[in-house]
């Protein structure tokens, strides 16, 4: 039996649906869940949600890291933040623009 991160069985039913397009933290850690607990390989987890390798990877590695809280901020949120302090040290001198 596979346990779900909020401490309910996982099941292929129980996970979010092929088609989910709106991942919220919830979500990602019951298929992160579901492949650490053998009920799907991350091949199945990548074509069946249609999900990049990496993206699946870096769910992960925030489970991994931070348990379902490192699931809050998604990778778009943090390259967008790497580029704004870059961008605000360049403004402030700190950097030379390329």
């Amino acid at each position: 039996m596979v346990i779900g991160p909020l401490g309910e069985p996982l099941t292929l039913e129980s996970l979010p649906p092929p088609n989910t397009t709106r991942w919220v933290v919830r979500r990602k850690a019951e298929v992160v869940a579901a492949v650490n607990g053998g009920l799907l390989t991350i091949d199945e987890v990548c074509e069946r949600y249609g999900l990049p390798l990496e993206e699946f990877a870096s769910w992960q590695r925030a489970v991994d890291r931070s348990g379902m809280q490192g699931l809050r901020v998604t990778r778009i949120q943090h390259y967008r933040d790497l580029y704004e302090r870059f961008e605000r040290a360049q403004e402030l001198g700190f950097l030379a623009p390329f």
